[in-house]
């Protein structure tokens, strides 16, 4: 009895792009701890800072730009540079970065704001905190629209048709790369 050797498969790519209900489910997950955490311990809280919304505004500015020239650099547009595959792997692990970073901090602000909002009126410090909240939220939110932006524009194009035949039989029965004739 012979055993047979299963089909070779082909390599899948690893890394997928990202889901944005992935995005959804985990900026939704980060508000519901947010809103929790704010509402036992806000009283023990110092006030929120401007530094994080504006890091993450700036992040998401920096992707903002990388983004369409990435995108024609990899079309090799007229007038672009080729670009480098390794810059374009950075720029992908980046643009993943900061699209799951931008959707907790979403989910993070997003909390605060849903706990900061009832109680304006009753808490005098939340005054102070509000414009950080909103600020940070739209800094959220622009750095995970740019990181998803950024990672759609490092996709590599489709194989044109021409070069998909690499490989197969040539006319006259020769293979590419390899010698013609006998053993």
């Amino acid at each position: 009895m012979t055993m047979s050797t299963p089909p070779e498969r082909t390599p899948e790519p690893r890394m997928r792009p990202t889901n944005p209900s992935t995005l959804f489910v985990a900026a939704l997950a980060m508000a519901a701890v947010a809103w929790l955490v704010i509402s036992h311990f806000y009283g023990d809280m110092p006030t929120l800072p401007w530094l994080p919304p504006f890091v993450m505004i700036g992040l998401a500015l920096v992707e903002a730009v990388l983004a369409p020239s990435t995108k024609a650099r990899i079309d090799r547009k007229d007038g672009t540079l080729p670009v480098n595959p390794l810059t374009v792997a950075w720029y992908v692990v980046l643009a993943k970065a900061s699209a799951l970073g931008g959707a907790l901090f979403t989910g993070v602000y997003a909390g605060l704001l849903a706990w900061l909002l009832p109680q304006r009126t009753q808490i005098a410090h939340v005054g102070q905190d509000l414009p950080p909240a909103i600020v940070g939220l739209v800094g959220a939110l622009g750095l995970t629209l740019a990181g998803l932006w950024l990672e759609r524009a490092c996709r590599v194009p489709p194989t044109p048709p021409d070069e998909d035949r690499i490989g197969e039989d040539r006319p006259g029965g020769e293979r590419s790369g390899g010698r013609s004739g006998g053993v």
